[in-house]
């Protein structure tokens, strides 16, 4: 198919190039030989009238005209497959959808976890892909890379739809052996003791310490850091160190650990998750069926409960 002299199918490989920057893999993405990738890529140059791709060392690299298309391209494709390869209507019983999703192991273990097993037994062919979130996160999403990013309020990325889905606290936890604290734990307390947090990405952006330096010039002193929200109530365990995280996810732990909960004295912001999708998803039946059973969910009073 051809607009204004140009091949559509192009823009799929367009697309694949641009990702890449690399004509062997974009080739094998492609199911293209080198030399025929090459060819598509000639024309492309051609039709453009620039260069598009262009070799820097060992690397290819895109050229400022390239980086203007990879977005508009990217639309192009997702709008085709958001309203004319998808299917107005479908059956969630025999629907063999794959959801890519960026959820924390947080959002795993307090309600995904539970969705997923719901939607199995009304939909057992759809399938998931979990993954965590890292510093490309809204990079995937704006490509369509990933259907769904369930993540707190501030990463929400303005252009796409978002839904809020529930407000979070945070609580301290200690083992229950710790002889430094009791019931009840003063700011300097708080601040003189060991603390685990959790960062995520090369990054390495951790969980509330920015809040922590802008409210009091000052951050935790941080002894361990790890790269997950359920290792957090693990690693308090025979020691005196103390971690700050969500409270659902401590009063689950507290029911299996010898843990001690304990509201932290300062009074924290409340976090709110919210779910982000790709505008071009918005009107997609599947995804919209999606939505709104993670949205059911979340909206029960006992779902997000600890069981």
């Amino acid at each position: 198919m051809r607009f204004n002299n140009l091949d559509l199918n192009l823009l799929v490989a367009l697309d694949v190039i641009l990702e890449e920057q690399n004509i062997t893999r974009a080739a094998e993405r492609l199911h293209m030989t080198q030399s025929a990738t090459s060819g598509v890529l000639g024309r492309l140059r051609d039709y453009f009238e620039d260069e598009l791709m262009v070799q820097v060392g060992r690397r290819m690299q895109p050229t400022p005209y390239a980086l203007e298309l990879a977005g508009p391209v990217r639309e192009v494709l997702l709008t085709i497959q958001s309203s004319i390869t998808a299917k107005p209507v479908f059956d969630p019983n025999t629907s063999k959808r794959h959801f890519r999703l960026i959820v924390s192991d947080y959002l795993i273990s307090v309600m995904m976890a539970r969705v997923i097993q719901q939607i199995h037994h009304s939909a057992p062919r759809i399938t998931f892909e979990l993954l965590g979130p890292g510093d490309n996160s809204a990079e995937l999403l704006v490509r369509g890379e990933v259907d769904l990013m369930i993540v707190p309020e501030r990463y929400i990325i303005e252009g796409h739809p978002s839904q809020l889905l529930f407000e979070e606290e945070h609580v301290c936890v200690v083992w229950n052996g710790n002889s430094l604290v009791g019931n009840s734990l003063s700011l300097e307390q708080y601040m003189e003791m060991g603390h685990i947090s959790v960062g995520f990405g090369r990054s390495r952006h951790l969980s509330i310490e920015d809040w922590f330096m802008n409210q009091y010039g000052f951050s935790r002193r941080l002894e361990v850091i790890t790269n997950d929200f359920n290792t957090l109530p693990q690693l308090v365990i025979g020691t005196e160190r103390i971690a700050t995280t969500h409270r659902r996810l401590a009063e689950l732990y507290a029911e299996h650990l010898p843990l001690r909960l304990l509201p932290p004295p300062v009074k924290l912001p409340v976090m709110r998750e919210h779910m982000l999708w790709h505008r071009s998803m918005d009107g997609d039946p599947m995804h919209r069926w999606l939505r709104e059973r993670i949205s059911e969910f979340t909206l029960s009073p006992d779902h997000l409960a600890v069981a």
